[in-house]
């Protein structure tokens, strides 16, 4: 039998990096460190090298265009990290849905080279690639892979596993995970989960983005039975649920029994869960993102939270006063494939002001250079904690009167009066 390659040191992966390279780096933990540490440290050597990678959690002197010329990012979702390096310029973007970056990266690079942090080899010679799956599985037996294998990296179930047979090389390390603390809800939030809890059945299989709302929302589940788990993002929201029996999965269609992610993210205590965990899956994003299959799932509901909402009920999700924040993640996905569900509902929740009450986040029409991320004829149902506007099949003038009625009541008079003027009302 041919002998597995032995770990090298991190400087071989130079050696598979050509001129006008293309390497694709997982998302948060998936993130290699020492790997890209040789590769800055070696920048002299490269030529128009790009870094595609969504969601960076790691500083790095190329963010800052220390090489210009020679390794550069692109982002597909802007994290505290790249945010600042965007606009200045350091860093590009691509507008895309989770689900798609995939294909995206296939149509745009021709031979990449996959740079990614996974679990130690376990006795059979497999690899797992730990905290996701996210678009890096789908490359697996497509793409030349270089890893690094960190004595850290929970070892993790579902369609992410490679064998040492498969990887051009690697190398091993000892680094501690990012941590990413769960948002504390404040009672704003719990009044909006209060909305949303008390919409979702028994049996409805579960997505629910970042941030304190849908942290409330998830702990607000505690009374509910046989709820599943099908989401973009695994957080430290979900392990009560799981362990205190409300998430069991038993009514799912898709992954029956099993919690269903593409990409795990928040405290050592979650890392701790997710290892070796059986009842954990993480798969691909072009099967976990996609609304096709979320479609098949009945009683599918997607949680998500906004930045504002304008009176058709367009939701910008990505920019902040016309800047860009993050990006479209998988926000659309999951807002379209709940749509088609069976007895599907997809919630879009924000609070209904900014700014200690000054600043609405219901507005009569968004600001020039804001992005829509949620299509108006997709969003189904904005909660904000004066309740819940029901949108799906309504004109735009119920729309408007509906919108106006979660909004904060000092600004209600001023949305009439611009929604009479642009003539919804």
């Amino acid at each position: 039998m041919p002998s597995l390659p032995e770990p090298t040191v991190a400087d071989a992966v130079l050696d598979h990096i050509g001129r006008g390279a293309d390497l694709i780096v997982p998302i948060a933990n998936g993130e290699p460190p020492t790997l890209l540490d040789a590769i800055e440290r070696h920048a002299g050597r490269l030529d128009g090298v790009r870094v595609h990678q969504m969601h960076a959690l790691r500083d790095r002197p190329y963010l800052h265009g220390a090489f210009p010329g020679r390794l550069r990012h692109v982002s597909y979702f802007l994290s505290h990290v790249t945010r600042p390096r965007f606009a200045e310029g350091q860093v590009d973007l691509v507008p895309n849905h989770f689900s798609e970056v995939y294909p995206l990266l296939r149509h745009r690079c021709s031979d990449p080279l996959v740079i990614a942090a996974v679990s130690p080899p376990d006795r059979h010679g497999y690899l797992s690639l730990g905290t996701g799956a996210d678009y890096t599985a789908s490359f697996i037996g497509r793409a030349r892979f270089f890893v690094e294998a960190n004595e850290r990296m929970p070892r993790t179930f579902g369609r992410n596993q490679l064998h040492l047979s498969q990887v051009a090389g690697w190398v091993r390390s000892d680094l501690p995970l990012v941590e990413v603390a769960p948002v504390a809800p404040q009672a704003v939030d719990r009044r909006i989960a209060a909305f949303v809890a008390e919409r979702i059945p028994d049996g409805a299989t579960i997505q629910a983005g970042i941030g304190a709302i849908p942290n409330a929302i998830l702990a607000s589940l505690a009374g509910h039975r046989a709820l599943g788990i099908h989401t973009e993002l695994l957080s430290d929201g979900v392990i009560d649920l799981i362990e205190s029996g409300v998430v069991t999965g038993v009514r799912k269609r898709n992954n029956r029994t099993k919690t269903v992610g593409t990409f795990v993210l928040g405290t050592q205590r979650l890392y701790d869960f997710v290892a070796d965990n059986p009842a954990v899956e993480l798969w691909p994003a072009t099967y976990v993102n996609d609304p096709r299959r979320i479609a098949t799932e009945p009683n599918f509901v997607s949680i998500n939270a906004t930045v504002e909402v304008d009176l058709t009920g367009q939701c910008a999700s990505e920019t902040i006063a016309g800047r860009y924040w993050s990006s479209s993640g998988g926000q659309a996905d999951f807002a379209r494939g709940a749509m088609y569900s069976e007895g599907g509902q997809a919630f879009i929740v924000c609070r209904s002001t900014a700014d200690e009450g000054r600043i609405s986040k219901i507005v009569p029409s968004f600001a020039p250079g804001t992005i829509v991320t949620t299509l108006k004829n997709t969003v189904d149902k904005v909660v904000t904690e004066w309740g819940v506007a029901e949108l799906r099949g309504r004109s735009l003038r119920e729309r408007a009167v509906a919108l106006i009625a979660v909004a904060h009541p000092d600004h209600r008079d001023r949305l009439a009066h611009e929604a009479k003027r642009m003539g919804y009302l």
